[in-house]
């Protein structure tokens, strides 16, 4: 690196410990997301808790639980928020706040100060390069936008992440930092990468599958769905598919590394795998270190469905945790409990619709089993208190069950109800049916009635 660099990086290393002197009690402080998740700093504020009140913290998915929140479960000293929750998030209980959004939207609602202010900003980034930059790694999501906004930034430095090559915003400056904590370098927390698959999901991917062409660009979430889809992609005859996805998952390598995924035809970012986070295995990370075939955005550019709609074919793959006979899709909180979030399902579901030969595809397993072995159909009758409308009826395109697939885009009421029921567990048919007359949706079954 630069001498000068070197000298400003020197002057501005201090422990975690002096780092987090900085956060005044009634600040926001932003940490970084997914697999960066702050660890030291987090750590270090936590220590700080009896010289601080109504310290805020605003984080997205992290892999790992947040201290601050696990040593003061009353709110007195801090107060821990999550855009989406992930299992580490929902093991904190009450003790994480969610906040509501989608995906897209949030640098946005930070930039014109619908959100609150963030005060500082504490960001894990690479070690800095020769240039005198911090590469935000396997998570540009919008850490360039809080450290915009920041008044202070701390960056925790961990040479184990990945550089992860970028189209913009993918970095911070030396000169733009106020302080630089060194780490242990730990590994990046992973997922487990030998998630079993299990029937249902190989019957949903595989009715998506038969809908997919040459050609297409794809978006794949997180889960054993995705590795299916993948799994069952690389044993197909299709070729010279693109990947346009918020989230850059272990398929997306499998599918490149068996040359399914070129990347050629692509109208934006051609020959690229465009992605804005990454989670997964360590070969994930491996893959993407100094990687020119990837390239990472913030993501009110790559889940901007006026960007997703420019290249042609493009499908995009969601869970879904219950879905009602109007189309209506909860896929984030059930049973007053928040689950996860809107993330990018809406982003992606509307930009495919919009993209020429697009299709989305919302999936989720016909009936949900619980503790006691009661069994109830995800697709039910109506959306139950407590299950909050993830997408409105308007928006979804394909519906897909082990039984089957249907498209309820532009179709009638009755229509579309009857539909889903006809993908519906055939134990809660009936029922549904019985159920759309009672709310009197119109469908054969009540015309025959």
């Amino acid at each position: 690196m630069g001498s000068n660099y070197s000298r400003e990086y020197k002057s501005k290393l201090v422990s975690a410990e002096e780092a987090v002197k900085v956060v005044k009690s009634g600040d926001w402080v932003g940490y970084s997301h997914f697999a960066m998740f702050p660890r030291s700093l987090d750590k270090a504020l936590a220590q700080r808790k009896d010289e601080l009140t109504d310290v805020k913290v605003r984080g997205v998915c992290s892999l790992c639980e947040a201290e601050i929140a696990k040593v003061d479960p009353k709110y007195k000293h801090f107060i821990y928020h999550s855009g989406f929750l992930s299992h580490a998030d929902r093991n904190l209980g009450d003790r994480c706040m969610h906040i509501p959004g989608m995906y897209q939207n949030s640098p946005i609602t930070i930039r014109e100060g619908h959100a609150y202010p963030i005060t500082v900003a504490f960001i894990m980034t690479t070690a800095m390069d020769e240039h005198g930059y911090f590469n935000f790694s396997t998570a540009c999501s919008y850490h360039r936008m809080l450290c915009d906004q920041a008044d202070i930034i701390v960056v925790e430095v961990n040479k184990s992440a990945p550089v992860c090559l970028g189209g913009e915003q993918e970095s911070v400056h030396i000169s733009e930092v106020t302080y630089v904590v060194e780490t242990d370098n730990d590994p990046l927390p992973v997922l487990p990468s030998d998630m079993p698959i299990t029937d249902v999901e190989r019957a949903i991917a595989a009715f998506i599958v038969e809908e997919m062409e040459d050609r297409c660009t794809l978006q794949l979430g997180i889960g054993g769905l995705a590795n299916c889809i993948g799994k069952i992609i690389a044993d197909s005859d299709l070729k010279d598919l693109g990947m346009h996805s918020e989230m850059m998952c272990d398929a997306f390598v499998d599918l490149y590394e068996r040359g399914v995924v070129t990347g050629k035809y692509k109208n934006i970012d051609k020959c690229k795998m465009t992605y804005t986070f990454a989670m997964g295995s360590k070969r994930l990370y491996e893959f993407l270190d100094r990687n020119p075939a990837c390239a990472t955005y913030p993501v009110d550019i790559v889940n901007n469905p006026a960007r997703i709609k420019l290249n042609d074919k493009q499908i995009s793959v969601n869970n879904a945790l219950m879905v009602d006979l109007y189309g209506q899709v909860c896929s984030e909180a059930i049973d007053f409990k928040q689950l996860s979030g809107t993330g990018g399902q809406m982003d992606f579901t509307y930009g495919s619709w919009l993209s020429e030969g697009g299709k989305s595809f919302i999936c989720l397993p016909s009936t949900r089993t619980f503790k006691d072995g009661k069994v109830i159909s995800r697709i039910a009758p109506y959306m139950p208190p407590g299950a909050i409308v993830t997408d409105s009826r308007s928006l979804p395109m394909f519906i897909v069950t082990e039984y089957g697939k249907v498209n309820i885009m532009g179709k009638s009421v009755w229509k579309r109800a009857e539909q889903l029921i006809s993908i519906a567990h055939p134990d809660f048919r009936d029922e549904l049916i019985r159920a759309a007359q009672k709310q009197k949706i119109w469908t054969r079954s009540n015309k025959a009635a």
